[in-house]
């Protein structure tokens, strides 16, 4: 069976590790704790624990239980008072990291409850923070950075982290390294800021495979093309650089992209093809689009097939 690994955070990890559970193939993931938003970042800061909430998304995409167990792990309390707005996987992750000493035995042991298939890592045990330096000006913290990559030249940690060994032991492993869609500068880029990681990614034998978002992240990759997503993966590798690119082709409904651009800034992300070959990057194209309650979302299903072809084709 072949090994993938894939990196990320956030609802386009979820959505590909949706997919990829459906075909036989040994899945690590690999989750970013750097978040300091929203439930994730009361109980980073009252618990001093790292962060849980894409862990959590996580484990609900990659679970295989009764939809009722699913659907309780994300439930959000609504009424005011001291649970309001944490989802119930939130506080169970935060429970675990309790009675299991640490972050990585609590996420094993819900992947045990949820008969997860695969292995979900985070990238450090440690408590960390983002943080976005501009000369002598730095943004501390994801919500931050987030709210001004344009105004950033390089990204950090308040620490230097020790990375997870099962996390490099894994990229060993690999036969295909996966960057899933999602915020490049919050969810992507924080796992290249270790020397570990990159030390492990030079001297892994699988090749890097991006899955190019469908649509920009305001304050982050404004305007930003396929082409110049990889340009950035590919300044943060250092010795390596993306091989292949997995990208979206097709345009959303002129309405619906309308609506994106009116409320929420964002924008089709353009497929660049000359661009992307001049890098030297295999380019992999489809109909890649899905569109979910009026929201843009990658085809779960079609994405992960043309990974899951890719490594069929290149045994």
């Amino acid at each position: 069976m072949k090994k993938v690994i894939v990196f990320g955070g956030g609802t386009g990890l979820s959505c590909l590790l949706s997919g990829l559970k459906l075909f036989p193939l040994d899945v690590t993931t690999v989750i970013t704790v750097s978040d300091n938003g929203s439930s994730t970042g009361v109980l980073k800061r009252e618990l001093d624990i790292p962060a849980v909430g894409d862990i959590g998304k996580v484990l609900i995409a990659m679970a295989n239980v009764d939809e009722d167990f699913t659907k309780l792990l994300g439930y959000r309390f609504s009424r005011d008072g001291s649970l309001y707005n944490h989802p119930v996987r939130n506080i169970m992750l935060a429970a675990l990291i309790d009675l299991k000493g640490n972050l990585s035995e609590a996420v094993n042991c819900m992947s045990r409850m949820l008969n997860i298939r695969g292995t979900i890592l985070p990238l450090t045990e440690e408590k960390v923070e983002l943080v976005g330096i501009n000369g002598s000006e730095e943004y501390y913290g994801q919500v931050a950075v987030s709210a001004n990559a344009q105004n950033i030249r390089r990204l950090d940690y308040d620490h230097r982290i020790h990375v997870s060994d099962a996390v490099i032991e894994k990229i060993g492993e690999a036969d295909l390294i996966i960057f899933s869609p999602g915020s490049l500068y919050t969810s992507i880029l924080p796992h290249l800021l270790s020397p570990e990681m990159l030390k492990a990614f030079a001297a892994a034998r699988a090749p890097i495979l991006y899955v190019s978002n469908i649509v920009t992240q305001p304050g982050e990759t404004d305007h930003y093309s396929v082409s110049e997503h990889v340009g950035v993966l590919n300044s943060y590798l250092k010795d390596r650089k993306v091989d292949i690119v997995l990208s979206n082709n097709s345009m959303p409904d002129p309405e619906i992209a309308e609506h994106y651009l009116k409320t929420e800034g964002k924008e089709p992300v353009l497929l660049d093809r000359e661009a992307i070959r001049s890098m030297d990057a295999e380019l992999i194209e489809d109909d890649l689009l899905s569109v979910d309650d009026g929201a843009i979302r990658h085809n779960a299903l079609k994405t992960a097939f043309q990974i899951f072809a890719w490594l069929m084709r290149n045994e």
